[in-house]
């Protein structure tokens, strides 16, 4: 079909809404399953995994650096772990797609590792900022250049030895504080990451699951470098932003009854059921 033409959809109004919904997996524990699934030791199982576009581009910059991944079923993968020193020197650029997550937390990963790599993406990802995570990770000892003084991909890292750090984050980002705390996995000593407002904690969480000595506080987090990573069954929960559209449909349209099944509700990223409760929605959690 050519791209370019035009398309008319009629939506006709329905008089109820009943039933039973499950959303795809939520993108950024996808992201991460792959990663420290990658650097334990043992066969780590996924299920709940989302094959979209920049998960994709994870599974195959990791494939690059010598990780068996193998699909076992629709959302379910396989990932023959390396351990934290297992990966190899990739023999060409790394493509990240458009997937802003890989590129960062990738960037702190491999600045830790004792070879040489490119991290490059699509026109639009090779637009957007790097700096803020180039910065905390040259505090560290990395050697990172991109265009721009280091503000944009594509991004040449050659990896080594980093010595710990603790990083006062100007903005909240989970993408910064994961690609410091990646980073901190390759240091002898502690690495401390210090934000205005709690960012989603998904690598926190997980890297603890897989072994990590991790120990939040408030207005940040420590990890301990150096860890025994072990592989882990990893069940990806659906993802809440795509869940917050059926929420919503459900709450405006009368008599209303609908499942949504396995939904993710970490309280770093539930905020839109919070804010539906506080105006007024019907809304139940059931474990």
């Amino acid at each position: 079909m050519n791209s370019n033409q035009s398309q008319t959809r009629t939506i006709a109004p329905i008089n109820s809404l009943r039933g039973e919904v499950t959303v795809p997996g939520d993108k950024s524990i996808s992201h991460r399953s792959i990663m420290f699934g990658s650097l334990a030791e043992g066969t780590t199982r996924v299920s709940g995994f989302l094959m979209g576009e920049d998960n994709l581009s994870t599974w195959k910059a990791f494939e690059s650096m010598g990780v068996t991944i193998s699909q076992t079923g629709t959302d379910a993968l396989e990932i023959n772990g390396v351990g934290l020193d297992g990966l190899k020197e990739p023999g060409d650029v790394l493509d990240c797609g458009n997937s802003g997550t890989t590129m960062r937390l990738m960037s702190g990963l491999l600045a830790g590792q004792n070879f040489f790599s490119v991290l490059t993406g699509d026109k639009y990802l090779r637009k957007r900022p790097m700096k803020r995570v180039v910065t905390p990770l040259a505090a560290m000892g990395a050697q990172i250049w991109g265009r721009d003084n280091g503000e944009r991909a594509p991004l040449a890292i050659q990896g080594g030895p980093l010595t710990p750090a603790s990083y006062a984050s100007p903005v909240s980002s989970a993408q910064v504080k994961s690609a410091v705390l990646l980073a901190g996995l390759s240091v002898d000593g502690e690495t401390t990451v210090t934000e205005p407002h709690l960012s989603r904690d998904h690598s926190e969480r997980m890297l603890s699951c897989f072994g990590a000595e991790v120990r939040p506080f408030e207005g940040g987090v420590s990890l301990t470098g150096r860890p025994r990573l072990l592989a882990q069954e990893v069940v990806v929960p659906g993802d809440v932003s795509s869940a917050a559209f059926f929420m919503v449909a459900g709450l405006i349209t009368p008599g209303a009854e609908l499942l949504i099944r396995n939904v993710g509700i970490n309280a770093t990223r539930s905020g839109i059921i919070d804010i539906l409760v506080a105006m007024g929605g019907q809304m139940e959690m059931l474990d």
